[in-house]
Formats: C-alpha cells, sequence, structure tokens
C-alpha cells in the first residue's frame, strides 16, 4: 500500500496526520487498494474525536497509527487553515461509507457490516442493494450491550467475519469504542479496509435523520444534530466546542512561537 499512500498529501495539525485529497481521489486510492493491501484503517475525525482523543492517551495513539485521518466536517477545515496548513476537502465518514459501498459493488468485494441497533444497519444495507444491486453484502452484525469486554463475544464476532472474508468492514460503534476494537483485531479479521463510520447505519436507514446539505456545507451539521436530540446532545456539543477552540489557540501559539525562534 505504500505506493498509493504516497500519492496522497497530509497535513499535520493537533498532532496528527490528516489526509490532503479531493473525495473522489481519495476512493480511487482506497480501490485500486483493496487487492494488493491488508488492515487499511480509515477514521473519521470530526471535532468531538478529536476532542475525545486529546484527552484519551490509548485513543489518540490509535488515530495517531492509522493509516489515514479524514478531515470530517467543516470546522476541522477551518482550523487547518487558520493554523496555515489547508486541507484540500472535508470528507465525511457518513459520504465515504455509500462512496465505498458503490465502489465494492462495481468491483465485486464483498461487505460486512458491525454495529448499530438490531435491524439497522440490515436495513441500510437493504437501501444500498436498491441502489447497487450488485452489491454483496455477506453480513451484518448488532453486538450486545458491552460486549467489547466480553472475550469469548468478541472472537465469536472475529470468526464469523474471518468466515466470511470480506474485503471491507465498516464498523459504526462510536467513537472511540469503534476505533478501538478495529485497531484489536484488525490483524487476525484478514480484511483490506476496516472503517469506522459512527452514525452511519443509522443515517443511511432513516433511523437518524442527517443535516440538510446546505446545513453540512457551511460547518452547521452539529447545530442540526444538537436540534434533533436538544436534551442529550446540547452540553457535549457546546463543551466540546469550546475545548477545541482551546486546542486550537494553543497550537496556533506553539506554531507561532516556533516561527519566532526559527
Amino acid at each position: 500500500m505504500q505506493k498509493d499512500i504516497n500519492i496522497i498529501n497530509f497535513e499535520k495539525i493537533f498532532n496528527l496526520k490528516f489526509v490532503s485529497v479531493n473525495f473522489g481521489r481519495f476512493v480511487d486510492v482506497i480501490t485500486d487498494s483493496v487487492r494488493t493491501s491488508r488492515n487499511i484503517t480509515i477514521f473519521p475525525v470530526p471535532v468531538n474525536v478529536l476532542v475525545r482523543a486529546k484527552r484519551d492517551t490509548e485513543f489518540f495513539s490509535i488515530l495517531d497509527r492509522a493509516s489515514f485521518l479524514l478531515p470530517d466536517g467543516v470546522p476541522i477545515l477551518w482550523a487547518a487553515k487558520f493554523l496555515g496548513k489547508p486541507l484540500k476537502s472535508k470528507i465525511s465518514g457518513s459520504d465515504l461509507f455509500p462512496a465505498l459501498c458503490r465502489t465494492a459493488a462495481l468491483n465485486k468485494y464483498k461487505i460486512f457490516f458491525l454495529g448499530a441497533k438490531p435491524g439497522v444497519a440490515e436495513k441500510a444495507g437493504n437501501i444500498l442493494k436498491m441502489k447497487y444491486p450488485e452489491l454483496e453484502i455477506v453480513g451484518t452484525h448488532s453486538p450486545p450491550f458491552g460486549f467489547e469486554k466480553d472475550e469469548r463475544e468478541n472472537q465469536k464476532i472475529v470468526k464469523v467475519i474471518k468466515e466470511k472474508k470480506p474485503e471491507f468492514l465498516f464498523v459504526g460503534l462510536g467513537a472511540p469504542k469503534q476505533e478501538k476494537w478495529i485497531w484489536k483485531h484488525k490483524d487476525e479479521l484478514g480484511v483490506s479496509v476496516l472503517m469506522a463510520v459512527g452514525a452511519s447505519f443509522d443515517f443511511l436507514s432513516g433511523n437518524i435523520k442527517r443535516a440538510p446539505e446546505w446545513m453540512q456545507k457551511i460547518g452547521l451539521e452539529w447545530f442540526w444534530r444538537v436540534m434533533m436530540e436538544p436534551y442529550r446532545l446540547w452540553k457535549r456539543y457546546l463543551k466540546d466546542a469550546i475545548i477545541f477552540f482551546y486546542y486550537l489557540l494553543l497550537e496556533k501559539l506553539k506554531k507561532d512561537n516556533k516561527g519566532r525562534k526559527q
């Protein structure tokens, strides 16, 4: 995969290396890498994930070693530009997920869905198959609550995925659980591409309504989520926004001080 990675630009912000590439080009690189590579890890990083990682050393280390970190959200693009390291485009996990399913259908790659409540991933798969009849979904699984702490349950899931032999594994368990699970088991699964997809199964199935496209484009997707679930999310999003702004100012100060010393 090294050859494919070398044709993608990266920018390091907040001590993490984000891809800086157009959406379509990134899809092409992943598609070309499937047959020759294993353990390609793709982790979307919106503001809340970045804030979480800065306070969780294990999670930060996983992101730091991942194959690709995606700038998931306009605020990440704003931050990169403010720090003098602009990124080419936003690559949202919820946009990349169906795009990779489309390329899987075109290239006859097998896919597996892990996560969400019972029936949600299956419904998302049925919707995708209506759009892409050639898509081969070899399995979906909704794990029980707390499964990540049950080694026997984890090994059952690993065994099923290995038997199905998908090229793509999409994991929607929420951050940081999904990234930690992927990282822990990636070497034993034998899957080419492992991607954390957050609430993408819920969005696609209609279980959760995603923000209108115009709100996504101007960086207000978070506001839409708060409107959909105000009592559960408003404190979390407000807190994350304040912490993110604090980290951004620290990063800017470090960059400016470094420039003066040079």
